[in-house]
């Protein structure tokens, strides 16, 4: 039996890239905002007797669409004669004051600087390197458009500003931690995002597992695309986008009479949710995925991911570079404890 240590990411080759991969997960964020939001009033004319409420908004303030006004109406920002009104349908009448609140969309905040910590693990001219702790969120989305690591590199550098997507060329979901190299100039960019293209930027995974996985590497060759029964997912679909995916089995423990098996995962495709719907479609979920059938074990909370290794050749230099990064706490210990298990 092979003790699944940390460190046994250093003796096999690393995993292929898994390029601009969807996190995938919901969010309840806030939205703050830096300046006091406008404030536009106006007497209402005969013209606009009788008209619905969001109608006679639109003409106080037409550069905004009609469904972002009448959210300001459900959200309290609007006022007919000094009161709150937060009815869209409701009629309004000539001579009445009618006054907004022009508080701003939650997509024109996304893309602000906010000072985030990072966990930088290389830096130079041309590229960063970076350990993304789980729970943060890569790019803004729907339900997470603030407190992003776009957020933070455009707080970290005025200069990603200028940059599409401020650098980011590949992402991890949220509740995987690991490695990440994010460009920091124009060419930088382009020159990696086509190594991840080609698959020259290479990632080692670790993972914990429900179940006995079969012992040596295993090799999960499975077409994957959204699931066509919820959105949020992706399946194993046969018309879906080719993906391949090695999994090796480091340990394998019975805690409590229920087996775990410690994995390294080796990408050679980069399909969002991957390695996690690969391994569900085996019966063998990451301890903590819930979206995917896997349960809370070992104190894992989250998905049981860690990009642990990362290679590539410098875009400047061509010098070969490689990166290596334990996972954080909570995947140590789990980690730990199959390992004392296993003698």
């Amino acid at each position: 039996m092979v003790r699944p240590s940390i460190d046994g990411m250093r003796d096999r080759p690393a995993a292929a890239p898994e390029p601009v991969a969807d996190d995938g997960e919901d969010g309840t964020d806030a939205a703050p905002w830096d300046d006091a939001p406008e404030q536009r009033e106006t007497v209402l004319d005969a013209s606009q007797h009788g008209v619905r409420l969001d109608l006679a908004i639109v003409a106080l303030a037409p550069e905004f669409s009609r469904n972002h006004l009448q959210a300001l109406i459900a959200q309290g920002h609007v006022r007919l004669d000094g009161q709150v009104a937060e009815r869209a349908s409701r009629k309004v009448r000539a001579g009445q004051k009618l006054g907004v609140e022009l508080v701003p969309t939650a997509q024109s905040l996304a893309f602000r600087p906010e000072p985030i910590a990072l966990s930088i693990v290389h830096e130079d001219d041309d590229l960063l390197v970076i350990d993304k702790p789980a729970g943060l969120v890569v790019h803004p989305a729907a339900g997470n458009w603030q407190g992003t690591l776009l957020n933070g590199l455009l707080a970290r550098d005025a200069a990603a500003a200028m940059l599409p997507r401020a650098g980011i060329v590949h992402r991890l979901d949220k509740d995987t931690s690991g490695l990440m190299v994010v460009g920091r100039t124009l060419a930088a960019v382009s020159a990696l995002a086509r190594a991840i293209a080609a698959r020259e930027v290479h990632r080692g995974y670790l993972a914990i597992a429900h179940g006995a996985w079969p012992e040596g590497v295993s090799r999960i060759d499975a077409p994957l695309a959204r699931d066509p029964r919820s959105r949020v997912r992706m399946a194993v679909v046969a018309s879906g986008r080719p993906a391949r995916t090695d999994v090796e089995r480091l340990a394998l423990a019975s805690i409590d009479g229920v087996p775990f098996s410690a994995l390294r995962c080796t990408l050679h495709t980069g399909r969002t949710h991957q390695i996690r719907v690969h391994l569900a479609s085996r019966g063998h979920p990451l301890v903590g995925d819930a979206l995917y059938g896997g349960t809370a074990a070992l104190g894992m909370q989250r998905q049981s991911l860690h990009a642990a290794r990362l290679a590539l050749v410098h875009p400047r230099s061509g010098q070969q570079l490689a990166f290596e990064a334990p996972p954080p706490a909570d995947m140590q210990r789990a980690w730990q404890r199959i390992a004392d298990a296993t003698g």
